[in-house]
Parts: C-alpha cells; sequence; structure tokens
C-alpha cells in the first residue's frame, strides 16, 4: 500500500488562509458566471471591465460583513440575527447602489432611470451576498462545533486518564504495607542483611514505577522485568515455599499492555496460594498470540477459589498489625484498568483449572511499538530463574 511522503493537513487548520482561499474561491466562481453570462448575451469584451468591478466590489463589502460577522457570531441570538438583518439590506444596498452607478457610467445612453437599474442588479447582489452570509455563519458555526466536540473528548480522555492513574496508584500504598511489615519484622529480628537487600529491591520497584507513566503501556518483557523484581522481594519472605515459572512465546516479548498489570495477580495468587499452604505453591504465568489478541494467565497450585480459607480472591489485602485485611483491590482492579483501557476488547476470566489451583486468563489486542517504556535499569534487575 502506498505511503503518501507528506501528512494531509485539514483545510481548517488555519482559519485565516480557510477564510481567503474560500473568499478567492468564491467571488471568482461567481465573476466566471458572470463573465459566462455576458459572453452568451453577446455583450462587448469591455462589459468584462464592468464585471470585474462588480467582483471587486462585492468582495470587497464581504470583507466588511466578515468583520461585523466575527463581532455578533458569539453574542446571543436574538444580537446575532437582529443586527444581521439590519446589516445585510444595508450591504445589499451599498452593493446595487455601486453596481447600478458604475453600469450608468458604462452604459450614459440607455433609457432606463438609476431606479430601474438598481432595482435590475438589487435582486441579484441580494442572492451574492445572502449566500455568502449563509456560508459563513454556516462554516463557523460548524467549526465551532467541532471545537466542543474535541473539547469534550479532550476531557473525556483526561478524566479517563485520571481514573486510569487512580487505579494504578491504588496498588503502591497495598504492595508497600505488605512490603515494610516484612522488613519490619526483619529488623525486629535483627536481622539486618535481609532487610537492606529488600530495602534495595523495594527502591528499585519503586524507582521503575515512577519512572513509567500511570496510564502508560509497557512491553511484556518489562512486565516480566518488574514481575521477577517484585518476586525477588517476595522470595526474601517465602523462600522455597514460592516457586514460579515463566512461558513467555517470544513473539509476545514486544507486545504491550498497561504497566503493572499482572503484579496485583501475582500478588493475589502469593496471598492465597503460597502464604496458606506450608509447602507453598507454585506460580506460572504464560503469555501467547491468539489470533489478534495478547493471552496472558496468571495461574498457582493453591486451593483454588472455593477452598480459600477465610479469604476473597476478588479483594487485594494489606496488614494491619500484621493481620490481613481486605482492601477492595486486587481482581476488581485489574477489571476496571482494562475496561478503562479497551472497552470492550478485551477477556477478563477466573477460573479453576482440571488439575486444581487457580488461573486467571487476559485478553488484550496485540499492539507494539519500536520505542516502549524505560526497562528497569540493569543494576536493579533480578538474577531469578524461570
Amino acid at each position: 500500500m502506498a505511503v503518501l511522503p507528506f501528512r494531509p493537513t485539514p483545510f481548517f487548520a488555519n482559519k485565516n488562509r480557510a477564510f481567503w482561499r474560500l473568499q478567492a474561491v468564491g467571488w471568482g466562481g461567481a465573476m466566471l458566471l458572470r463573465v459566462m453570462s455576458s459572453l452568451a448575451n453577446e455583450q462587448p469584451l469591455s462589459f468584462l471591465v464592468l464585471v470585474l468591478i462588480e467582483t471587486i466590489t462585492g468582495f470587497s463589502i464581504s470583507l466588511i460583513l466578515a468583520v461585523i460577522y466575527r463581532q455578533l457570531i458569539n453574542r446571543r441570538p436574538i444580537v446575532t440575527w437582529g443586527v444581521t438583518a439590519l446589516v445585510l439590506p444595508f450591504a445589499v444596498a451599498l452593493y446595487a447602489f455601486i453596481d447600478a452607478w458604475v453600469i450608468g457610467l458604462y452604459r450614459s445612453d440607455t433609457a432606463a432611470s438609476f431606479a430601474q437599474l438598481f432595482i435590475g442588479v438589487f435582486f441579484f447582489d441580494a442572492t451574492l451576498l445572502g449566500a455568502w452570509s449563509a456560508l459563513y455563519y454556516a462554516i463557523n458555526f460548524f467549526l465551532q462545533i467541532e471545537e466542543q466536540n474535541d473539547q469534550l473528548l479532550r476531557l473525556e480522555n483526561q478524566a479517563t486518564q485520571a481514573q486510569l492513574a487512580m487505579l494504578r496508584y491504588q496498588l503502591n500504598p497495598h504492595f508497600l504495607f505488605n512490603t515494610l511489615n516484612s522488613i519490619s519484622t526483619l529488623v525486629l529480628l535483627k536481622q539486618t542483611e535481609p532487610a537492606n537487600a529488600m530495602l534495595s529491591r523495594l527502591s528499585s520497584f519503586l524507582r521503575y514505577t515512577l519512572v513509567n507513566e500511570p496510564t502508560g503501556r509497557v512491553t511484556v518483557a518489562q512486565e516480566v522485568e518488574t514481575l521477577k523484581l517484585y518476586l525477588d522481594i517476595e522470595r526474601m519472605r517465602f523462600e522455597e515455599r514460592l516457586r514460579t515459572a515463566f512461558r513467555i512465546d517470544p513473539l509476545t516479548e514486544g507486545a504491550l499492555l498497561p504497566s503493572l498489570l499482572l503484579q496485583p495477580l501475582v500478588e493475589n495468587a502469593i496471598k492465597y496460594a503460597v502464604s496458606t499452604q506450608e509447602a507453598g505453591a507454585e506460580i506460572t504465568i504464560a503469555a501467547q498470540l491468539v489470533g489478534p489478541n495478547l493471552r496472558i494467565i496468571v495461574s498457582d497450585t493453591g486451593p483454588g477459589l472455593q477452598n480459600t480459607p477465610g479469604g476473597n480472591r476478588f479483594a487485594g489485602v494489606t496488614f494491619d498489625g500484621g493481620e490481613p485485611v481486605s482492601t477492595g483491590v486486587g481482581l476488581a482492579n485489574i477489571r476496571d484498568r482494562l475496561a478503562q483501557a479497551y472497552g470492550e476488547e478485551h477477556r477478563f476470566e477466573t477460573m479453576e483449572p482440571p488439575e486444581g489451583g487457580f488461573a486467571v486468563l487476559i485478553e488484550i489486542p496485540f499492539e507494539r511499538r519500536e520505542a516502549a517504556a524505560p526497562a528497569i535499569p540493569a543494576e536493579a534487575r533480578p538474577a531469578l530463574a524461570g
């Protein structure tokens, strides 16, 4: 498919230039019609001078009307149309007066009186200026409606972006409570080295979340790096009880998805699968292409949805004095973020596989770009296998 070497510019992108173009085309077309009519009526070539004068006169009067209409168009309707109804007949009368006077000078031997000449050109001039006025108001009202629609779309987009940012920011306190609680426990137990290591990883994770826009999108590869950094922090809490596996199709590594979309799913799995079982659980993150969509599945080998002891996997959890407290974030947050970002063009399902455990399936349109969001600094990347 051929690609244009330039980007088309909207006709009304520059209103001033568009006005002069329309003026030239409109009055040029009116002059052409008059010239053709004169030639069809076998008028002498010298009559074309009158046509030129009439065109220049109409062009000049329309410029004066444009200045007046520009002041009227944003007033109350009664003022706009009332003043227009007074100004337009005066402009038509002036136009007809000049035309009749010029015709009288050209045809000095004509038997027609000035009044007859005036009436003869009045209706034609009224048609020209009336049509010009109607087009002027119609075009400007259309442009105002377009500007209002654009402004409304910008406001709706800003509201959507703000809601997405709010949903993303809900995740940081949720995660911080858990991690800071673990660090506090390590400090109380005087395990300074693990506490320092966890603080270092936490600072790297938070630095990444601050670098990326809350409403921005990152690649699957970057999201996996973030998950590994997060899991490296959690591994210090659960040690060998937390096992992970990443099954990422290389074709999906450049696909885009909302930043930190998967972290709450992994955190949910840790809460309800790893922490509730003495032997822990394995968390699997898989990504593959399914037609035009990117499919991501986060699953665990925990007790499943029905057997979760004393908890609701659809709610987020923080800690208050070491006890879990529901915050209502978790999976509901992910569902809201997907709805805001993709509307109806997404799929979000929770399921219990036949082999047991719990899984969350997400499908979103496959998108990619060459320049994605900043990746985690090299020194902060975890060496987590999986």
